[in-house]
């Protein structure tokens, strides 16, 4: 197989917050990797999507979305990781929603621009488009904005286009050997996909200041006879979310419970046992030092 890939290279994700990315990412790998909901900033880590054909391997790098907001240690964090993303990588693939450009996206469109590689501009949710000719008036005026190497409308919830977008990736990426083994589709192991498919079902199930409130770690992840037993705490910052999360009669946190186990059943292929516990930390998305201690790192 390392004989006959021709081209391979990291190709980051880009966009302001909640613009479809980690939805794009798991359509380019064709796997549910990073977690998705209706709610801005749901992602909060750099993860890896590695995509490996006969002649390529595309290493899809998803960022948390880019906003000029730096208020607290959490969201200076995400800058941080979603910054430092754009560097190093052969091809930016930089996402604005059909709907038309915004005012927060000006600032990922900045920070692209200076990183002197190629930058394809992805035009995603054309799906929710009545009319596929508004498209034309935004290409020309996203001409104007800098000079993309191309510019793409996709939809990353349907998959139209999605196959346009990958070969117009592939022009731009070296010819060199894959640089991970061709079976993997991913630079994070179990425990932090089960955490974040947790995170996922609170992000999905609550509003307001919830789901921004919460941190989930794994205490215990082993496999018993075919059964993943998995043992999660919920860290909220607060006394008062604790019982809005667990909810009368623990109904709301037997909810996230089932709808995460059957999420992990799917993504890990095997029966799985989930207990969860919400416990209250302090401050925990202000502090560095706890930041650190649930894995929130600048892992780039």
């Amino acid at each position: 197989m390392s004989e006959t890939i021709m081209h391979c290279g990291l190709v980051t994700l880009a966009g302001r917050p909640n613009v479809g990315k980690s939805t794009l990412l798991n359509r380019l790998v064709g796997q549910k990797l990073s977690i998705t909901s209706s709610r801005a900033q749901t992602t909060r880590h750099r993860l890896l999507g590695i995509k490996t054909t006969e002649h390529a391997q595309i290493v899809y790098v998803d960022t948390p979305g880019l906003h000029t907001g730096n208020k607290g240690m959490m969201n200076r964090h995400l800058n941080r990781v979603a910054g430092a993303s754009l560097q190093g990588v052969d091809c930016l693939v930089l996402l604005i929603a059909a709907s038309g450009w915004k005012k927060d996206d000006e600032f990922p469109l900045q920070l692209v621009a200076k990183q002197g590689v190629p930058v394809i501009l992805a035009i995603n949710k054309v799906d929710e488009l009545r009319d596929r000719l508004q498209l034309l008036p935004l290409i020309e005026q996203s001409s104007r904005k800098m000079e993309f190497a191309e510019i793409v409308p996709v939809s990353a919830r349907t998959g139209a286009n999605v196959d346009d977008l990958e070969n117009a990736v592939l022009k731009y990426l070296p010819v060199q050997p894959p640089l991970y083994p061709v079976d993997q589709i991913s630079d994070r192991g179990e425990r932090f996909l089960a955490a974040e498919l947790v995170r996922e079902q609170i992000f999905r199930g609550f509003q307001q200041e919830v789901p921004y409130a919460t941190a989930v770690s794994i205490e215990e992840f082993k496999r018993v006879k075919g059964t993943l037993h998995v043992e999660a705490t919920i860290w909220v910052e607060r006394e008062g979310q604790k019982p809005i999360l667990i909810g009368k009669d623990g109904q709301r946190l037997k909810t996230v419970g089932s709808r995460a186990r059957l999420a992990m059943q799917k993504m890990f292929a095997t029966k799985v046992h989930l207990h969860l516990w919400v416990k209250v930390r302090e401050g925990w998305s202000d502090s560095e030092r706890t930041l650190r201690s649930l894995g929130y790192t600048d892992e780039v």
